[in-house]
């Protein structure tokens, strides 16, 4: 694997360890650290203080330090890979794997799996929560299978972070809606989501803290389920990147995700939320030039429709028509 010696970023205004952190997708206490060992530059001279007033445009450069020795132990765990080169790999993530270790989880992660093949930028080292995520640029939730992009440096982290950031990827998931859905054309969602005010592991329309969250849900089938429902197969592609978004944004039309145990209910026909990142669209954090990733729709979403009376749309059954 070719390393990316260095990093190029165009500066906001504020703090420098604050802008960097943020264009970077890494902690504060890390970028504090390439500050102090004379790693950063602004307009070509060496920063030497984190507090350095930026206004805005300023070119910054960093060198960026070699990976430290991986922390968590790699596992010998299957894989199915979507895409591969020396900046980063896409997989089609199980359902059921939980992304990254956390407290309480410290094997069969995705992390653990990547380990197991390749070496990650683990100079990112553990989150303020515990959690260790090398490389990782984007999550997916346990139960949610589909397209994870993961970085194998840290110059690229940066750069796939800044673009799911500045909202330059674009977003495709399948889901399985199972209340009373109503729309036959796409459907805009504009709704901020928060902190759930009194169920702290939830996320709610209008919670605390709640921040804009935008996603268009296009029905792909649709058919009465004879218990005075409309379940439908939806397209759902968020602009935002809010924890739950999908999930909640389907609660809010009053058609949660199907076997959603947090935001529905289980259903029989499916051991998990039906919900699958099925594409993906960004630029290579290298070229610029844009990759069209696609998962694969596991069988158990397929056989849950089938089984609830739904019919497969050519959308779904065409692997070919990304």
């Amino acid at each position: 694997m070719t390393a990316v010696p260095s990093l190029s970023l165009v500066a906001q205004a504020g703090r420098l360890d604050s802008v960097l952190s943020e264009l970077s997708g890494v902690s504060r206490s890390q970028v504090g650290g390439w500050i102090a060992g004379g790693r950063v530059r602004v307009a070509g001279t060496v920063a030497t203080r984190a507090s350095l007033k930026l206004r805005g445009g300023e070119k910054i450069e960093v060198d960026v330090p070699p990976p430290a020795p991986a922390q968590v132990a790699p596992e010998d765990l299957p894989l199915e890979i979507i895409y591969e080169d020396e900046a980063l790999i896409a997989v089609n993530k199980p359902p059921g794997m939980v992304t990254h270790p956390a407290p309480g989880v410290v094997s069969g992660t995705l992390v653990n799996a990547l380990l197991g093949r390749m070496n990650l930028p683990t100079q990112q080292g553990f989150e303020q929560d515990g959690s260790y995520r090398p490389g990782i640029v984007h999550r997916l939730d346990k139960e949610t299978s589909g397209v994870i992009v993961v970085a194998k440096t840290v110059a690229d982290h940066a750069r796939l972070s800044a673009a799911f950031k500045e909202r330059e990827t674009r977003k495709t998931y399948l889901a399985i809606a199972a209340g009373t859905w109503k729309a036959q054309q796409p459907l805009r969602v504009d709704a901020p989501i928060g902190r759930h005010p009194v169920a702290r592991q939830r996320m709610s329309v209008g919670g605390a803290a709640a921040r804009e969250a935008q996603t268009l849900f296009t029905p792909l089938g649709t058919f009465p389920d004879g218990q005075g429902r409309t379940l439908a197969l939806v397209q759902a592609q968020p602009r935002t990147g809010r924890t739950h978004q999908i999930r909640v944004h389907l609660l809010h039309l009053g058609s949660p995700v199907l076997g959603d145990s947090v935001y529905g209910r289980p259903s029989a026909v499916i051991g998990r939320h039906a919900l699958h990142a099925w594409r993906l669209e960004l630029p290579h954090p290298r070229s610029g030039e844009t990759l069209h990733l696609s998962a694969s729709v596991p069988d158990d979403l397929l056989h849950a429709w089938t089984a609830l009376g739904g019919a497969l749309p050519d959308a779904v059954l065409n692997e070919d028509a990304f």
